[in-house]
């Protein structure tokens, strides 16, 4: 929290669950190989934008809670897993 409290300030919101769609890009940039594992991702899970929003955030907080300042391939596939989870057993 106080890395998302640090990189939040002076704005509207303090969690990475509470970034506008409109800051996404800003505060979850993906790399090459992150937006193809991300269109791929979209296309086979058939996912709604809403859902890639919800991906982007988790995701944006595994790097924090590793310590990263950039989203790597294998934070999105844990955001990812979740979202199987989430969508099998709910």
């Amino acid at each position: 929290r106080e890395i998302q409290a640090e990189r939040y300030k002076g704005l509207d919101f303090s969690l990475n669950k509470d970034i506008p769609p409109g800051m996404l890009d800003e505060f979850c940039r993906l790399g090459k190989s992150e937006n193809l594992m991300m269109e791929r991702a979209y296309n086979n899970l058939g996912l709604s934008a809403r859902a890639h929003s919800r991906i982007l955030k988790v995701a944006r907080s595994a790097a924090d809670l590793n310590e990263e300042k950039e989203i790597s391939v294998a934070h999105l596939a844990e955001a990812i897993q979740y979202r199987s989870i989430d969508k099998k057993y709910f």
